[in-house]
């Protein structure tokens, strides 16, 4: 249920909203690099301080200064229980606060019907993010939302994302193997190394994967051009370079943007 999902989120971000880092755009730009260093304040995305939630004219929009700033993250996991179903579980955020998306940008039209594509086109769209499950489990991710194409209306839109790999093709694993460059096997007994249960291990992949998100607009402000609201992303975590099967992670947040 997409509504209750963001309902939920949106009163975890009316939380945060009310904490001491939640500043205004300008607000933001006027503070100095000793004011914001060692904060957490680089972390976190403007907020629309008014009230105000304006109509969206029919019209082609560049959408700038668009920032995501997560508030959860959650993980699915199989139930321990024989006929349970898999569900999202809570975690331990790992990384430091260096996760936000930031200064991104795209197209954004609104048709004569309400009607909203957004694509998303450059800006710091990817985050390298680790997580713990409760038994211990880290999982590592890479928070994004490359080469979005969101579509549905002035008041929720949504679609799928490029997930790139979370390794380079070049980067190598203890043994010395990857996916452009270094050993093609790896293991004690050189004849085993065709064998069918370490072909994950051996024939690495850079491919890239598929995620989803959603946008609910809570606030927009014709004067400045300013939207914002909560977000929801469903997006595989690493995959080791193909050797483990991806875990699905939930992200839910405030995003904050500039139409224009």
């Amino acid at each position: 249920n997409v509504a209750g999902q963001a309902a939920a989120a949106l009163a975890a971000s009316a939380v945060l909203a009310q904490g001491a880092f939640a500043l205004s755009y300008d607000d933001l730009n006027a503070l100095t690099y000793l004011q914001v260093k060692g904060t957490g304040i680089a972390n976190t995305c403007p907020v629309i301080e008014k009230n105000v939630n304006d109509k969206i004219k029919a019209g082609d929009y560049s959408i700038e200064q668009l920032c995501m700033e997560p508030t959860s993250f959650t993980v699915k996991e199989e139930s321990q229980f024989k006929a349970g179903e898999a569900e999202f579980v809570k975690t331990k955020l790992l990384t430091r606060l260096t996760y936000t998306l930031d200064d991104i940008s795209g197209k954004f039209k609104v048709g004569a019907d309400g009607s909203v594509t957004f694509t998303e086109e450059d800006g710091i769209d990817y985050a390298a993010t680790t997580v713990q499950l409760p038994g211990g489990e880290r999982v590592p991710f890479l928070f994004t939302i490359k080469e979005l194409v969101a579509k549905g209306n002035t008041s929720q839109f949504g679609g799928d994302f490029v997930v790139p790999s979370y390794r380079g093709s070049s980067f190598l694993d203890p043994k010395g193997r990857g996916a452009s460059t270094g050993y093609d096997t790896a293991v004690a007994l050189p004849a085993a190394g065709d064998a069918e249960e370490l072909a994950k291990e051996n024939n690495k992949s850079a491919a890239s994967l598929t995620g989803s998100a959603v946008f609910n607009v809570a606030k927009y402000d014709a004067a400045t051009g300013e939207i914002a609201g909560v977000f929801e992303s469903i997006q595989p975590s690493d995959t080791d370079l193909g050797a483990k099967a991806p875990k699905d992670v939930k992200i839910t947040g405030l995003w904050y943007a500039q139409l224009k």
